[in-house]
């Protein structure tokens, strides 16, 4: 499992750490959640995949900005 990434100033370096560590996290979650026929919380773990894969790519545009 990937560490935990430091959250310090909200910086868009951390913001991009954050959302890449949750989008492992909850995909890790939502292959476990499936695993034993829970698939409506894995439908939801991998939504939330989903959108913080979104936020890490507005992270990594031009700007590095949303």
């Amino acid at each position: 499992m990937t560490d935990n990434p430091t959250t310090g100033n909200g910086d868009s370096a951390s913001r991009a750490a954050v959302a890449s560590y949750v989008a492992t996290l909850s995909a890790d979650l939502a292959a476990m959640a499936r695993k034993q026929g829970l698939e409506t919380l894995g439908y939801l773990l991998e939504m939330a995949r989903l959108e913080a894969e979104s936020a890490n790519r507005a992270n990594s545009g031009p700007s590095g900005r949303i």
